[in-house]
């Protein structure tokens, strides 16, 4: 079954065409067929990036540098319907496209950042769960309504086969209320819903998933921690193949220093911000979550890349500080996570930061030792998303390429089916 897999923001849509079904699951066999994204989307121009893979998503980071590299033009994209057009028009293209015309697609997948406390599993799209979608609208402002767009220009263009949503929020529904509650008085979480939900649930589920493979055992018998480090940051507790814990909370805001966002802060700051600033809620939002983190601390950029750059090579401060901040944090829930699971096997870094940055991963493991983590320098000098262990200690630590898109290919296939979503 090819599965046309859709990851839509506010000015983007990548996806993936993925061959796939409950066989090829079983036995392995499943098969990427090409990926893509349209970006700037309403902008003059648009950027379209095209590239056919043709190959086993298991195996696609040891052989990354084979394949050929994307195709990109400039193309006119005025909306979301538009780039879904262009991306079926690429998958179907004479020369280069990797189906004969856009009915070979049997069923659509969807990332949706936010599913609240109503979806615990990935779910076929129907009337009741696209308003229940809609009603979590308010928990992800900058990220469902553009989720609920891609459904919405699929359905126009697919009416007639299966869709369905893949949540962000599903694998953290595992966590305990004495996890998920925040301090604040219990009528207010029944009243609001507000509580810690977590993100990154199909990265943390899929890393810890394939460290089972790698490691030949069962994820269930394991305690992880898996550190997904992009321009968002999330790490969560896997105890024993769910989780039990997760930096992110009510929004992505919370936890790790990220590429614009504050990460964890005393909740009285905003306030303090709004009074002597004059400033907004709007406002100091903005703030918190566009104008923080690596590129607040730095005033360089939120790509580490250049951070670490303007700290190594142009030896300016505030960028190692950034640096600092941002190893400092993930040290700190390594060893959180550790107690909260009563012990640590293993460790995975995942991510555009984590599986291409060594001094990041270094400095995030320096000094712990004492956990028995030991980071092999030679082993760790490994980038490019390849995957394996970079570790000679009792706890393993891991680079492993995170493939969110797979996992929403199985989910949808999954759902449709109706089996159970292990």
């Amino acid at each position: 079954m090819k599965v046309f897999v859709l990851n839509c923001g506010s000015s983007s849509v990548k996806y993936q065409l993925v061959d796939t079904d409950l066989e090829k699951m079983e036995k392995q066999q499943e098969i990427v067929l090409a990926r893509g994204s349209v970006e700037k989307i309403g902008l003059v121009p648009s950027i379209s990036s095209y590239q056919v893979v043709q190959e086993n998503p298991l195996f696609l980071p040891q052989r990354q540098s084979k394949l050929p590299p994307p195709e990109k033009e400039p193309v006119e994209v005025v909306d979301h319907i538009a780039a879904i057009r262009h991306a079926i028009k690429c998958l179907t293209n004479e020369k280069t496209g990797v189906m004969r015309d856009a009915g070979e697609i049997q069923a659509v997948g969807h990332r949706m950042v936010h599913g609240g406390e109503k979806f615990k599993k990935s779910q076929v799209i129907n009337d009741e769960v696209l308003r229940n979608i809609r009603e979590c609208v308010e928990f992800a402002p900058l990220h469902n309504p553009h989720n609920l767009r891609g459904y919405n220009a699929t359905y126009e263009l697919f009416p007639n086969i299966p869709q369905v949503a893949v949540f962000d929020t599903a694998f953290h529904q595992t966590m305990p209320p004495h996890a998920y509650l925040y301090g604040l008085p219990y009528a207010i979480y029944q009243k609001h819903g507000i509580r810690r939900y977590g993100f990154h649930g199909s990265s943390h589920r899929y890393v810890t998933y394939r460290l089972g493979q790698l490691c030949g055992v069962n994820r269930d018998q394991l305690r992880v921690i898996t550190i997904h480090l992009g321009n968002g940051c999330s790490m969560t507790a896997v105890d024993h193949g769910k989780s039990i814990d997760t930096t992110m909370g009510f929004t992505p805001l919370e936890g790790l220093l990220m590429g614009t966002r504050t990460g964890d802060l005393d909740a009285s700051v905003p306030l303090t911000l709004m009074a002597k600033e004059e400033i907004s809620v709007a406002e100091v939002n903005a703030m918190m979550n566009k104008h923080s983190g690596l590129y607040g601390i730095s005033g360089v950029s939120n790509d580490m890349r250049e951070v670490i750059m303007a700290a190594q090579e142009k030896k300016q401060d505030r960028a190692q500080i950034a640096i600092d901040m941002f190893c400092y944090r993930i040290k700190k829930y390594v060893g959180a996570y550790a107690a909260a699971m009563g012990g640590l096997d293993h460790v995975i870094f995942t991510g555009g930061i984590g599986e291409n940055s060594p001094l990041i991963r270094d400095l995030s493991m320096k000094n712990l030792e004492f956990l028995g983590i030991e980071v092999d320098p030679q082993l760790n000098k490994m980038e490019n998303t390849v995957e394996g262990k970079i570790s000679t200690g009792n706890v393993g630590v891991w680079v492993v390429p995170t493939n969110e898109e797979l996992v929403i290919a199985r989910d949808t296939i999954r759902a449709i089916e109706g089996v159970d979503f292990s």
